[in-house]
């Protein structure tokens, strides 16, 4: 196999987010609006703008070699894939994409086995299909093109699967979920040859750690300071890090320098309290990544 990796950019809802987790991560990767090849400075990779929806079908094809996609895509398509590593976008939204089965509020469903002989609607035809032919349930699953709660709201079917984060938008719909089908995240996917491949795998695990160490960065930050002997004990107590601080004696003085990663909302807290405590030349610097 030749050394270059394909690799799909999910188009849509990820699209900005992707783009900027591999900026963090050390990959600039351009976008055209008149073309579906992105270009990018690493002469190892090809990429590819390809939708959620179909990029675990490419990649179990081995159209190309890896890419990044929801889970729920991967479970809808059924497809015989390696998931390399969850890739949870803090931009996007920290809680997982759920699925849950949905009907009106005055409906008498209260558990799937009450849907017998219903038709349901939903842009996830293949799972809900194995879904219900697995608890033996008979239903007619219909596809959907689109707004997908004014279905059954309409009475064009008895219940719908459609994807939520916190089922406010269900509920103010007049519509109460029955139950929940399946939690997704974004997911780094492999196909079965390229993992095999000793130079593909190590390409693909390259990516996974330094975007995952982006994303551990997100949110974080470093804090540098000086401070007196005398107090490093209480400073080091209070000060919120991932481990330890580092301290180290700065030359000639009896003073230490102290430095210490952590969440960006606890600057605001902590900062005042070490100046109380004697702390001087407080340096706040963003992280990048956090290996």
């Amino acid at each position: 196999m030749s050394n270059i990796l394909n690799f799909g950019i999910p188009k849509g809802s990820l699209e900005d987010a992707t783009v900027g987790l591999f900026k963090k991560a050390g990959w600039q990767i351009s976008i055209s609006s008149r073309s579906y090849f992105p270009g990018v400075d690493d002469t190892e990779m090809n990429c590819k703008l390809i939708r959620p929806q179909e990029m675990a079908r490419y990649v179990e094809r081995e159209t190309i070699d890896a890419g990044i996609a929801g889970r729920d895509w991967v479970r809808e398509n059924d497809s015989d894939v390696v998931e390399v590593c969850e890739m949870v976008y803090s931009k996007v939204s920290r809680r997982p994409a759920r699925w849950v089965l949905v009907v009106n509020c005055d409906s008498k469903v209260q558990k799937p086995e009450d849907l017998s002989g219903a038709t349901i609607s939903t842009e996830l035809v293949g799972f809900t299909k194995r879904y219900f032919a697995e608890r033996n349930i008979p239903v007619n699953v219909e596809f959907s093109w689109g707004a997908t709660e004014a279905k059954v709201v309409d009475g064009l079917c008895d219940a719908i699967v459609e994807v939520t984060e916190t089922g406010s938008t269900i509920k103010a719909n007049g519509l109460r979920i029955v139950c929940e089908l399946m939690e997704s995240v974004p997911v780094l996917l492999a196909s079965k040859s390229a993992w095999a491949d000793p130079w593909k795998r190590a390409k693909i695990n390259q990516i996974a750690t330094l975007l995952k160490s982006s994303l551990a960065a997100e949110g974080m930050v470093g804090l540098k300071m000086n401070a007196p002997a005398d107090k490093i004990d209480e400073i080091t107590r209070m000060l919120p890090s991932l481990k330890n601080p580092t301290i180290s004696h700065l030359y000639n003085s009896d003073w230490l320098s102290i430095e210490s990663i952590l969440s960006e909302k606890e600057v605001r807290r902590v900062v005042p309290e070490l100046l109380e405590m004697g702390a001087e030349g407080i340096i706040e610097y963003p992280l990048n990544k956090i290996i």
